[in-house]
C-alpha cells in the first residue's frame, strides 16, 4: 500500500471520527478541539492575531456545541517554541490546529509530517524544512496566502485621493513577504492616483521597523513622518503599528488632521479618539478570520483542501477595505470602486515583487 493511500485512509478515518463526534447531535456528542498558536505578539494585538482568533471563536458561536477553542503563546518565536506549543496544543486533544504566519513554516511542517491524524490550517506561510524553501505538501495541511498587494493598492489610492499635505508615510514591520506585498501595492496605488486621477502625492519616508510588537518604536517613526509634513501613514506593523495610532490619535486630540492606514483587519475602533471621531482613514484588510472560519468548517465537513496552497485576493472578496469607512468621501470610495473593479476583471494587475513594481512604476 503506498505511502499517499495510506495518509488518505487516515484522512477519511479522521473526517469519519469527526462526523461522529463533533457534527453530530450536539447535545450528545463531545465537541472537537480546535487550537491556535499565537504568532509574534498577543492575542489582542489588533492586528493579525486577533483576527485570526476572531474567526475561530466566530466559528465556535455560530456552530454551538461543534467545537472547543483554545490558544496558546508560544514562548518564544523560535522554531522550538512554535514546534512544542503545537505538541502542547496535540497532547491536549486538539484535532483541527490553525496558525497564523510565516514563522510557522517548518514548524508545522514537522509537526503535520509526525500527526497524519491532526489538521493544520497555516495561515500566510507555505511548508517547508529548515534546510530548504521549497513546499513540502501535506494531505493534512492547507496553506493559505494572500495578495496583500492588491489590497495595499486599495490603501496607496486612497491615500493619494486623501491627502492634504501631498506627503505620505509607510512603516513596516519585519521585511518578510506579506508586508513586502502590501508596501509594494501602496506604492503603486499611490503612482497610480497620482497618473489616473491627477493627484501629485509622495512617499516621503518608507520604513521597516524590524519588529511586530514595539510600539514605543512604531510611536517614534510616526512622529518623525508627521513632523515632516506626512498626513497619512499607511502601517503594516502588527503591534508595532499600535504605537502608530498612539502618535496619530495625540496629535489629533490637539487638532491636527492626521490619518493612519490599518492593516489585516479594520482597525477604525482602533483609532478612535476622545470626541468619538477615529484617525483611521481606511485598512488594508485581508480575511485571515475568513480563512480560519472556513477552513475549520472544511475539516469538519469532509471539503478540507489538504496538500494545497490557497491564494485569496480581490476576486475572492478576501482582501481589499473595509465596507464601511466613515472617513472617506463619497468621490474616493466612487473611484475605488472602480479600481476595485478593474481588478477583479482582469484589466489592472497589481504588482507583488520589486521587479514587477519597478516596472509599474516607470509605465
Amino acid at each position: 500500500m503506498s505511502k499517499k493511500t495510506i495518509s488518505l485512509l487516515l484522512s477519511l478515518v479522521f473526517i469519519f471520527s469527526i462526523a461522529l463526534t463533533g457534527c453530530g447531535n450536539k447535545e450528545e456528542s463531545e465537541a472537537v478541539k480546535v487550537g491556535m498558536a499565537t504568532d509574534s505578539g498577543t492575542i489582542d494585538d489588533k492586528s493579525f492575531n486577533e483576527g485570526t482568533w476572531k474567526g475561530i471563536v466566530r466559528y465556535s458561536e455560530e456552530n454551538e456545541g461543534a467545537i472547543e477553542v483554545r490558544y496558546l503563546q508560544p514562548e518564544g518565536e523560535q522554531h522550538t517554541n512554535y514546534i512544542n506549543a503545537i505538541n502542547d496544543l496535540i497532547d491536549t486533544g486538539h484535532k483541527i490546529i490553525v496558525t497564523p504566519g510565516y514563522k510557522f513554516e517548518t514548524a508545522v511542517n514537522e509537526a503535520a509530517a509526525n500527526n497524519e491524524d491532526i489538521y493544520f490550517i497555516l495561515i500566510d506561510g507555505t511548508t517547508h524544512s529548515e534546510d530548504s524553501f521549497d513546499f513540502v505538501k501535506h494531505d493534512n495541511t492547507v496553506c493559505v496566502l494572500f495578495n496583500e498587494h492588491e489590497a495595499g493598492f486599495l490603501a496607496g489610492v486612497t491615500a493619494a485621493l486623501s491627502t492634504k499635505t501631498n506627503k505620505l508615510g509607510f512603516i513596516g514591520g519585519m521585511e518578510v513577504p506579506a508586508v513586502q506585498k502590501f508596501g509594494w501595492g501602496y506604492q503603486a496605488g499611490v503612482h497610480y492616483a497620482n497618473k489616473t486621477y491627477g493627484t501629485n502625492a509622495e512617499i516621503i519616508d518608507y520604513i521597516y521597523q524590524g519588529t511586530f510588537n514595539d510600539a514605543a518604536a512604531g510611536q517614534t517613526l510616526a512622529a518623525g513622518m508627521y513632523d515632516k509634513g506626512a498626513d497619512i501613514i499607511f502601517h503594516a506593523a502588527g503591534g508595532t503599528g499600535l504605537g502608530v495610532f498612539s502618535e496619530a490619535k495625540q496629535r489629533a486630540e490637539k487638532g491636527e488632521e492626521v490619518y493612519v492606514i490599518g492593516v489585516d483587519i479594520d482597525q477604525y475602533e482602533t483609532g478612535k479618539i476622545s470626541t468619538g471621531e477615529s484617525v483611521t482613514l481606511t485598512s488594508a484588510v485581508k480575511g485571515i478570520d475568513l480563512a480560519a472560519y472556513n477552513y475549520i468548517d472544511a475539516a469538519l465537513n469532509g471539503t478540507f483542501p489538504g496538500g494545497e496552497i490557497v491564494t485569496l485576493g480581490l476576486k475572492e472578496n478576501a482582501v481589499g477595505i473595509p465596507e464601511e469607512n466613515p472617513n472617506l468621501s463619497e468621490d474616493v470610495i466612487n473611484k475605488l470602486e472602480e479600481v476595485k473593479q478593474e481588478v477583479i476583471d482582469g484589466n489592472l494587475v497589481i504588482p507583488s515583487t520589486q521587479e514587477e513594481l519597478d516596472e509599474f512604476l516607470n509605465n
